[in-house]
């Protein structure tokens, strides 16, 4: 399965049909054959019919038209029984949950219900009666968790896209032992009203994609404030764009940096130190004894009471519905006294303070994502040492109010990911997400355990929510001269395309800069021309079709994929007398052509 950037630009140009990558969905799962991957699968029929739904509506600028994806056990979807990994807590929602639901409205398709460690108590991916779902890369590590199928489903290229959950680093450990990207959200910034809680007042829903564009793209569509949230809260988004040369970064002392034994893991740290620099950034060591301490907590303090909560009923009426080591953890939180929480707030607060200070420092901190991996062999053994040992880097996170991504850095010949994880206050998800994404291209790895790569060069950038798409025909199109006025505005490249065979290219006096005019005609009188579509901020867009002189202007272009986009026209008088250059099929074959000429 190709990564969520290419399926949609596919989908858009009609390369593929939504039907297509679906019925290409299906035959990886089949190929792929992890019985433990998914908890509940959408039969093929349901969900080929869906995509045919979708391709007789159209995109109608849905971000996520015809999109596979899947869904972590502990989010509503009300066309499936939610579990949490617990047969005997499973019932079936009335409506979806707000991120499913934001998911559909921009034309996703959810195929199933991914595994997980039961009710998101873990970090390995291996505390669940469903079984085991396989490591991507290497079948005898763990697959990471808790959310193990969902990671293990992007890794293996079964859906470009999959939500998770993270607390203490469900959704940042799975990513880092499979070689893909785990966005985990500023808390507050995605809705978690239809999840069931692991400590609801730490939850995050998380994104798991083969790069960071795709992972960001997604979090544009689910993320905002819901009423039916009460943790919900308005946290400014932003774009991604260049990260500044002056970004300060931090990264743990040499004293607080362990990585339990592994010397490979510790070379793997520096070689992401060195890519930094390499970058033209500069790193800072700071003192991580804060983040130390306050990921103790999560555990060792009465947080743990939180997933007590969700369980109790079970723990009194039907213990052994519950997996046994999750059950030992969360037991311990029925004993917890209102005195020992408070003491607990009163030392989360004054490390935070120290945080903070630490953190005054630098733009963002870069740490490992995991110390190193760990084999079902070693957590059969030590079940909650070795999962303790998973969190060093990635438990303090949410307890100090901030947003963290996790990347791949390396990748063994054996198929052993390392990754390392940027962490930054509430609200810098754009600013790791661009950062993120100069060094995930850096590294040149392969996406997850499948054979694609990102392309060398810049990336492209994911346009924002609630853009504006521009369809563009002359001066305007990329390396033309005009070009600068859409970049000026904001505006981002999204795909080239075709008009519908009902429109003639005429070649208008004037200039500089010379200039051509798409007129409309009647069917079967004209041609497919070629375009490009750029998406603008809403802001600019009003600025940017002000400026445009007469006989110029802006409607509705009808594309060779059926879809409409708005875009630039000329009126029928503002033809007369110019060259039709119809036969070129496009602007730039015409200036090309007399490029030649000359």
């Amino acid at each position: 399965m190709p990564r969520l950037s290419t399926i949609l630009s596919e989908h858009l140009s009609g390369a593929r049909r939504p039907s297509e990558t679906i019925a290409a969905c299906y035959a990886a799962i089949r190929a792929h054959d992890d019985p433990a991957m998914f908890i509940a699968l959408l039969p093929e029929d349901e969900a080929m019919a869906q995509a045919l739904r979708l391709e007789r509506e159209g995109p109608h600028g849905r971000a996520l038209w015809g999109v596979p994806v899947a869904v972590k056990d502990n989010i509503d979807d009300a066309k499936f029984p939610t579990t949490a990994a617990c047969p005997a807590h499973a019932y079936r929602p009335e409506r979806d949950s707000t991120v499913v639901a934001r998911l559909k409205a921009a034309g996703a398709i959810v195929i199933g219900k991914t595994n997980l460690d039961q009710f998101a108590t873990g970090l390995v991916g291996v505390r669940s009666p469903y079984g085991v779902p396989r490591n991507a890369l290497r079948p005898d590590l763990v697959p990471g968790g808790s959310s193990s199928g969902s990671a293990s489903a992007v890794s293996a290229g079964i859906v470009p896209i999959a939500l998770g959950t993270d607390t203490a680093g469900s959704g940042r450990v799975p990513a880092g032992l499979q070689n893909i990207v785990g966005l985990k959200p500023s808390l507050g910034l995605v809705s978690t009203a239809g999840v069931v809680p692991a400590c609801r007042t730490l939850d995050c829903v998380s994104i798991f994609a083969l790069d960071i564009d795709d992972a960001f793209r997604a979090l544009q569509v689910i993320a905002g404030p819901d009423e039916a949230d009460a943790f919900s809260r308005p946290v400014a988004l932003g774009n991604m764009g260049d990260v500044a040369p002056g970004t300060r970064i931090g990264v743990p002392r040499v004293q607080d940096l362990h990585f339990g034994g592994d010397g490979a893991a510790r070379a793997a740290f520096a070689t992401a130190v060195a890519r930094l620099h390499a970058l033209g950034f500069e790193t800072t060591e700071i003192d991580y004894t804060p983040f130390l301490e306050t990921a103790r907590l999560l555990y060792e303090g009465p947080w743990v009471t939180e997933r007590w909560l969700v369980t109790r009923d079970l723990l009194e009426h039907n213990p052994d519905a519950i997996h046994p080591v999750t059950r030992t953890i969360v037991e311990t939180g029925a004993a917890r006294t209102a005195g020992e929480f408070f003491l607990a707030r009163y030392k989360l607060a004054d490390l935070a303070r120290a945080a903070r200070t630490v953190l005054s420092r630098i733009d963002i901190l870069m740490t490992p994502t995991a110390p190193r991996p760990v084999t079902l062999v070693e957590i059969e053994a030590d079940p909650i040492g070795a999962n303790s040992m998973l969190g060093r880097y990635t438990n303090s996170v949410n307890l100090l109010d901030m947003a963290a991504l996790a990347l791949p850095s390396t990748l063994d010949d054996d198929g052993t990911a390392r990754g390392v994880t940027l962490v930054g206050r509430s609200g810098s998800d754009a600013l790791l997400a661009s950062l993120g994404r100069l060094m995930h291209q850096a590294a040149a790895l392969p996406l997850g355990a499948t054979d694609e790569r990102l392309a060398q060069g810049e990336p492209a950038a994911a346009p924002p929510v609630g853009s504006i798409e521009i369809a563009v025909v002359g001066a305007h199109l990329s390396g033309m001269a005009l070009n600068h006025e859409l970049r000026d505005a904001g505006a981002i490249f999204v795909r080239s395309a075709r008009t519908s065979p009902d429109y003639r290219l005429h070649a208008l006096a004037g200039g500089p800069p010379a200039r051509p005019g798409l007129l409309r005609v009647e069917p079967g009188s004209g041609a497919p021309i070629a375009i490009e579509i750029w998406a603008m901020p809403p802001e600019a867009f009003g600025r940017f079709v002000s400026r445009i002189p007469s006989p110029l202007g802006i409607g509705t272009l009808h594309l060779e994929d059926t879809t409409t986009a708005q875009g630039f026209l000329v009126e029928a008088q503002g033809v007369e007398g110019a060259t039709d250059i119809t036969a070129f099929g496009g602007w730039r074959a015409y200036q090309a052509s007399r490029e030649t000429v000359r």
